[in-house]
């Protein structure tokens, strides 16, 4: 049992599941990872709606809150939807507009650059979470 275990997690050793998000360990730099994340969402037909440039904000506000902890070297976050699965979650629930727009993000951790995204609850919502998988996996690659 300890072997199959062990084999199962070097199988995914390069994603990271977490009880809020799922990563992928991009083997490349920042730049290169942002490009590919923005090219995997506009060949699936989507439009990106707004990429906050969240590692700035933090490195630029940390001194004025009295901290010199160095969060990320980078970080981005592409902000984008889909009509029609929006359209189509919604519909079974109106409150799942909590959810959009969808995100995907980009790390540069010490050296470590993640791509990654927010997981979603359980029902009509992993429809969404599969999309955003499969675009942060075929970045990630």
């Amino acid at each position: 049992m300890k072997t199959l275990l062990a084999a199962a997690f070097s199988l995914t050793a390069t994603t990271v599941i977490a009880q809020d998000a799922t990563t992928y360990i991009f083997d490349g730099d920042f730049d290169d990872a942002t490009f590919a994340v923005e090219s995997e969402i506009i060949g699936a037909g989507l439009v990106i709606d707004y990429v906050a440039h969240s590692g700035a904000m933090l490195a630029r506000t940390g001194p004025d809150l009295g901290s010199d902890v160095t969060l990320f070297e980078a970080a981005d976050i592409f902000l984008f939807c889909s009509a029609v699965l929006s359209r189509k979650v919604m519909e079974i629930n109106p409150d799942n507009i909590t959810y959009c727009p969808y995100g995907i993000f980009v790390t540069d951790r010490e050296g470590v650059v993640k791509i990654g995204y927010r997981n979603f609850p359980e029902g009509e919502m992993q429809e969404i979470q599969a999309l955003l998988d499969g675009i942060a996996q075929a970045a990630a690659e």
